[in-house]
Formats: C-alpha cells, structure tokens, sequence
C-alpha cells in the first residue's frame, strides 16, 4: 500500500482487510471505498508498529470495510435520544449558480455567513432569492476572491485539468524531523493494554478532519484533550461527533491566561494536532518551530485545507466541501455533465482524519526508537490529489454490496448513539472511552 511507504510502516504490519471491495453506501465513479479503507488500514498499521515499538511484539490488527463505511459517514450516522440525526450544512453552504459556472459556499458557522452576506452587499437575513441573484450576476472566480477578501469562503468549481495543485510534488503525509533535541523532561510513558495507551495528545482542531483523527487516537489508547474557544463555539453537531472519545475543555488563547495554560497543557503532552491554516497559530506560540523550540520533543501534526503556504491558497481557509469543488471533484462526480456532484461522504475529512492518526502514532514509534521528534502534515487537497490519482489507476473498483450500518452502532451515553471506531486489535474490537461526549465540559488540565 503506497501510505504505508509513505510513513516507513513494513508491510508486515498491515491489517487484514475483510469485507465488501465497495460498500453500497460509498458508492462513486471515484475510489472513495478504496481509499477510504486505505486510510484506516494505516492508521492501523502505524498503531501495530508503535505496539511494537514500544514492546517488541506486532499485534494482529484487522478492519472491514463495510464497518470503514459507516466510520466515514459517522456524522450522518449520529442520533440523539429520539433517535433523530443532526443536519450538518446550513441553507446557505451549498453549491450556486455562478455566471459563468458553479460556485460552492461555506456558511454554516454565523461569522462565516455574515462575511458571505457583506461580500455580495446583500443585507444578511434577507430573502436567499436576493443572494441567489447576487451570485448569478457574478463570475465564479471573482466570487471566490470577493468573498474570500471579505472573510468568508466560496470556491469557484474547476475540472481537475483547471486546478492548479498547490500540493503538488509533497507528499500525501509529509513527516519531517522536528528541532534538534530528543524529549524534553518527564518519563516516556510505559507501555499499556492499547497501542497509544499513556500517551497525551493535545487536540485544537474543529468541525470533522481533526476531530476524526484524535478520536481515533483516543480509540488506540491515547488521553486526548480538545481544546476550544469559548469565543467561537462548536456546532451542535460536531459539539457531540467531535468530542467522542476525548476530554473537551474551553479556553481563550486571546489572554495572557489562557495562552499560559494551553502551554501547560502543551508541555505535558506528547503529541500537539492543530487544524488551522498555515502560520495561523505562530501569534500564540504554537507553530512547530515555535513548539520545538519551547517543548522539546513534542510532535506537532499540522492539518490544513489547502497544504501551502503560497499567498494565495496559503492564506485561505477550507473545508471539504469546498476542495472538492475546487479541486475538480465535482466534475468529476457530475450526475449529469452539468452539474457538479459530490463524494458520498465526506471522505477528504475522514481520510485525512485516519492519515492524521497514522501520522502522529507512526512518529510517536519513531520517537520510541531513536528520541527525536516530527512534524507531520496532511492537507485536504492533498488527499483529493490522491483520490483522483487512485481513481485514475484503479478505478471505482467492484460493483457495490448492501452493509447495515447499524450493525457497528453503539451507546454513546445520554441516550445518543454512533458508530463504533472501525478496527480490532488482537481480535478485541476498538472501542470508545469517556463516554458521554460533553464539550467544554472539562477542567483544563490531563486526567491521566
């Protein structure tokens, strides 16, 4: 499997993969079944390898896929104690036409639609038929630039052919040494009864990606903190599939106070995961130099919509949604030829969720043998390059076949349900622990 080249995991440590080649449910023109296995399966392979590093034996990991395809749609999977789901996107996050094409918007956070509302000089909380005209009278790129100006996000829709790559030539998970110097003071943590059991991973990411791959890390064994600003909170939706697993805490950065207990928090922690852009975090410290720097041997995973640091994407912010559309994607998932489509889940964010957690326990393994830290780097528009590129060289893949998602559901405590992490490890399904979610409901420190 090309990821596990990637990370330097042997083959001997990838999971047995049982199941349907195409669950019904991640049925597409483009390999999202294949490379949506093909995430988890390494997240997987990098925990055997971190067991084994830590203990000398490889565990027996295995996943199935039809479980893989309810994983990446758990979103959609979520109930709540009347056993209804939660809508993830609001009236205005969706794709428009433009005068010259499509555009896609990303309005489900309120400071997000304002800035989507003031770009097009059109009052907010009018009537949508007043934005739909604005937008209809405009040309697709110009949108993207007037309302990624003005604080908001819009992507103009291009075929793969018309993107060009920022990403291109790096890596689809980009490790690289981080500082000089091995782990700075405090016991490495002996090990436990899962692969990542003892270690502490300070979690400052939001709405999906991020969230996917802590949680995970949380399934492995690891203490995972999320960390949020009370300034901006969560939507309802991902305040319950965003905390599973984890401890969630609120904090402002903003005050000296604040900033002083997150490096608190950061100096007694093993792995930091951040998921804003590029620089974004460098006013508080947090930018991997900055971390090598003030806390030696902590790996720093960085997640980003756009992996680059160019002035153009660099500077942007991004979801799914919408590196998809621009990414060519939509095109290439078009219904009609006419209309851009989309994947059947959200699989950039959830793939990029399971690269995430490979990442930070394939350096967690490499910290075990040799002391020195890394910087791992995943991007969105990364994992869309590698989708189209796998689609290209494999294609879709087998005709698809019905799994119950509901056989991988489980309690998730106050009357909510979801579905469990995919993966067993010597035969002992994953599981989540601190059950109920609860955002912002936790003290500020480890509770481990």
């Amino acid at each position: 499997m090309s990821v596990l080249r990637e990370l330097a995991l042997p083959d001997d440590a990838a999971p047995r993969v049982t199941g349907p080649a195409v669950p019904a449910a991640l049925a597409s023109p483009l390999a999202v079944a294949g490379c949506a296995t093909d995430a988890v399966a390494a997240c997987l392979a990098a925990a055997a390898e971190l067991s084994r590093a830590r203990t000398g034996r490889l565990p027996d990991v295995a996943v199935d896929s039809a479980h893989v395809a309810a994983a990446v749609r758990s979103e959609a999977h979520l109930r709540d104690p009347h056993g209804h789901g939660i809508g993830g996107f609001g009236a205005l996050s969706r794709v428009w036409r433009a005068a010259d094409g499509w555009v896609r918007t990303h309005a489900n956070y309120p400071w997000h639609r304002a800035a989507l509302f003031a770009a097009l000089g059109v009052e907010d909380g009018t009537d949508a038929a007043l934005l739909t005209a604005a937008l209809a009278d405009r040309a697709a790129l110009d949108i993207e630039r007037t309302v990624y100006a003005a604080g908001g996000l819009a992507v103009a829709a291009r075929t793969a052919a018309g993107w060009a790559d920022p990403t291109a030539g790096t890596p689809l998970v980009e490790v690289a040494p981080l500082g000089a110097g091995a782990r700075g003071p405090g016991p490495t943590p002996g090990p436990g009864p899962l692969p990542a059991s003892g270690f502490r991973v300070l979690d400052l990411t939001r709405v999906i990606a991020g969230p996917v791959g802590t949680r995970m890390l949380a399934a492995l064994g690891a203490d995972v903190l999320r960390v949020d600003n009370p300034q901006r909170p969560e939507l309802p939706l991902h305040m319950i599939d965003g905390t599973i697993g984890k401890a969630s805490t609120l904090l402002d950065a903003g005050t000296p106070a604040g900033r002083d207990a997150l490096h608190h928090l950061l100096g007694e922690a093993d792995v930091l995961v951040t998921g804003y852009r590029p620089g974004a975090l460098r006013r508080l410290g947090l930018a991997p130099d900055q971390v090598a720097e003030r806390h030696p041997g902590t790996i720093v995973v960085t997640l980003s919509a756009w992996g680059t640091r160019d002035a153009t994407w660099g500077t942007r912010r991004g979801f799914d949604s919408l590196v998809q559309v621009a990414t060519g994607i939509g095109w290439a998932t078009s219904p009609d030829g006419e209309h851009v489509g989309v994947l059947p889940c959200q699989l950039l964010d959830h793939a990029s969720g399971y690269l995430i957690a490979a990442g930070a326990l394939s350096a967690l393994a490499h910290r075990e043998r040799t002391g020195g830290a890394s910087h791992v780097s995943v991007a969105l528009a990364r994992t869309a390059r590698w989708l189209l590129a796998v689609s290209a060289e494999r294609g879709a893949g087998a005709e698809p076949s019905a799994a119950d998602a509901d056989a991988y559901r489980v309690d998730l405590g106050n009357g909510w349900s979801g579905i469990a992490p995919p993966g067993t490890v010597d035969g002992r399904p994953l599981t989540w622990p601190r059950l109920p979610p609860a955002y912002g409901a936790a003290a500020p420190r480890w509770h481990s």
